[in-house]
């Protein structure tokens, strides 16, 4: 892994005390921590890579994930798999399960092995958290694989948040064969589901408080309007992907737009880089 080297941190983002343990703080070059949870809903950060020109998939079959953008670079994985070792929960769209693939995981170690025992010795010494973060999957019409191995991993809690009628065809489906999937039905008018439904039910059911959206541009956008957007993790990869009418690549934001006067703006924390990729950490602002 090449060195990353920090450019820019705020106070906010280099806190007094000691927080990951020395080996992680040094390939991290400098802490991490986040704030407190609001009261009713967790603390909401996400986590992105795009190209230069803004695109966060290239919209291609087999390769519309991040890797593809990121070049796989080393040390974007590595800061995703800490990112992860720091929640208590992360959320992923039905969209981001089937452009990742069957064999998708999100466990920390899975995107970076070689950080496998400090991300757990962190999660477990230092944040007192428990072994395994959970894996959060909204599908509000229930079209989820359930062959895909997050299903199927040992030490993977997972969590299906749908509607009456997708979880039905999640039954009929074959969702009784996996007694550690747990699947809650929340009641909507139609399959798409309320952001501040999914965050009060993760709050007081599962008591989470820091959460990490690994989502597609849509679900993205649909937590930013509702202003549940904490913080954003951007890491901006140096190469050009462009755009044509007929074949669309999102952005960072879907399906949702911001008037001048209400578009949101945000707070640089810090700004690091390795090699020619910049690892930007925003925190948004409130009016």
């Amino acid at each position: 892994m090449e060195p990353i080297r920090t450019l820019f941190a705020t106070e906010a983002d280099e806190p007094s005390g000691a927080v990951l343990p020395d080996d992680l703080h040094a390939r991290y070059d400098g802490n991490l921590s986040f704030p407190p949870a609001p009261e009713k809903r967790p603390y909401f950060f996400a986590n992105f890579v795009s190209t230069l020109d803004g695109v966060v998939s290239f919209n291609l079959p087999g390769q519309s994930g991040g890797a593809q953008i990121s070049g796989s670079n080393e040390e974007d994985r590595f800061i995703m798999g800490l990112l992860r070792a720091s929640a208590d929960a992360v959320i992923v769209g039905s969209g981001t399960l089937q452009a990742v693939g069957p064999q998708g995981s999100w466990l920390p170690e899975s995107v970076y092995p070689a950080a496998k025992d400090l991300y757990r010795k962190y999660r477990t010494e230092v944040l007192r958290k428990l072994q395994d973060l959970l894996v959060v999957i909204v599908a509000g019409g229930g079209q989820l694989d359930l062959t895909s191995t997050v299903f199927h991993t040992p030490r993977t809690r997972v969590l299906i948040l749908t509607t009456e009628q997708g979880k039905q065809r999640l039954l009929q489906n074959g969702l009784e064969a996996l007694p550690s999937v747990v699947v809650k039905a929340l009641s909507t008018a139609e399959t798409r589901i309320p952001p501040s439904a999914i965050l009060t039910l993760l709050r007081q059911e599962f008591g989470v408080e820091l959460l990490l959206h690994e989502a597609g541009p849509t679900l993205f956008g649909e937590f930013l309007e509702g202003g549940f957007v904490d913080e954003l993790f951007l890491t901006v990869a140096p190469q050009v992907a462009g755009r044509a009418a007929d074949h669309p690549r999102p952005g960072l934001v879907a399906s949702v737009q911001f008037l001048p006067a209400t578009a949101p703006w945000w707070k640089l924390l810090s700004a690091k880089k390795s090699g020619d990729h910049l690892f930007l950490r925003y925190h948004v602002r409130t009016r």
